[in-house]
């Protein structure tokens, strides 16, 4: 069934008070001019300005206008869940409320969703007009989520200009600070078509980047790792722990023969021989022992806990007759 509201754009804010009315405004004419039903969800990540009270106002004036406000800040992720959770358009759009994305692009977004048939496509920002502190990481970032995601035609994961098909965002859950990887997370749950295109981007107008370099350098690798495992083994753990800690049982079980080996040759020649438990080897060998058979119940008891998880057998179904 063909939804009545064609995009719903989805802003996430933090601080941005002076921006919101300059940014409604250019996606009003850019709605208008393209003759699109919409609706336009502001997401107020506990802002402590008076960003709320901007949405309230153009809520009051335009019934397309639609507010979330959260009682603190919680991040950029459970702001964009929050807002898909409540986008009702056939295609979603997402930008951030800083002016930097242009509602300009949406046209050409929705049409390669509705046309093109992708589920996902990203904005790319050739030129950019971030400090090095954010630019540097990013091209980091990028370079090891191709690698690792194996989407090799993206060249910027964490673009906040992206449209979405509808089912697309009812099907995925951005938590944490997963919004870096949204593309990784719509593959995983089977939405594969994911394109991209060149955005343009503009410098910031009013106030300052929310977000640093550092932060995003260290938190970015390490919610990537957690992302490839759950994706790769979240549903099997035992083939991971299970296949590493047999292995390092086994070569440590026979290291400990080998040592043990020595010792009864020696005797068995009356040669004198130290103590097995004077070898460094020994204790090596019992150490790897010891964690091989810890990977291993650290295998099981997550293989137990998966089984009993609520969520086991959540498969994305597309159809059904």
């Amino acid at each position: 069934m063909e939804k009545s509201i064609n995009i719903s754009v989805v802003v996430p804010l933090y601080n941005e008070a002076e921006s919101l009315p300059e940014l409604y405004e250019w996606i009003v004419r850019v709605m208008n001019a393209n003759s699109f039903t919409y609706e336009i969800i502001f997401v107020n990540d506990g802002s402590t300005d008076d960003s709320w009270k901007v949405i309230e106002g153009l809520a009051e004036k335009d019934a397309n206008v639609h507010g979330i406000k959260f009682r603190r800040n919680y991040g950029k992720s459970p702001a964009l869940h929050c807002g898909f959770q409540a986008a009702q358009g056939s295609v979603v759009i997402t930008m951030d409320a800083d002016l930097q994305d242009s509602p300009d692009e949406i046209p050409e977004l929705y049409r390669m969703i509705t046309v093109d048939g992708y589920d996902l496509v990203s904005g790319y920002k050739q030129k950019r007009y971030d400090p090095l502190s954010k630019t540097i990481p990013t091209k980091l970032f990028n370079a090891t989520a191709r690698k690792v995601s194996g989407i090799k035609n993206l060249h910027d994961f964490n673009c906040g200009l992206k449209a979405y098909r509808y089912e697309v965002v009812k099907n995925i859950e951005v938590y944490g600070e997963m919004h870096r990887y949204i593309p990784y997370l719509a593959k995983n749950a089977g939405f594969a078509k994911i394109g991209e295109k060149v955005v343009h981007h503009q410098a910031r107008k009013f106030g300052k980047t929310k977000f640093g370099g550092l932060n995003r350098f260290v938190n970015g690798y390490l919610d990537l790792l957690s992302l490839w495992f759950m994706g790769s083994f979240g549903l099997k753990p035992m083939h991971v722990f299970g296949f590493l800690g047999s292995i390092m049982f086994f070569l440590g079980f026979l290291a400990v023969l080998i040592v043990g080996g020595v010792k009864l040759v020696a005797i068995c020649q009356g040669t004198p021989a130290p103590l097995v438990t004077s070898s460094p080897y020994f204790y090596i060998a019992l150490t790897t022992m010891i964690l091989g058979t810890q990977l291993f119940v650290a295998g099981f008891l997550g293989e137990l806990i998966s089984r009993n998880a609520p969520g086991r057998n959540n498969y994305q179904i597309e159809k059904a007759i």
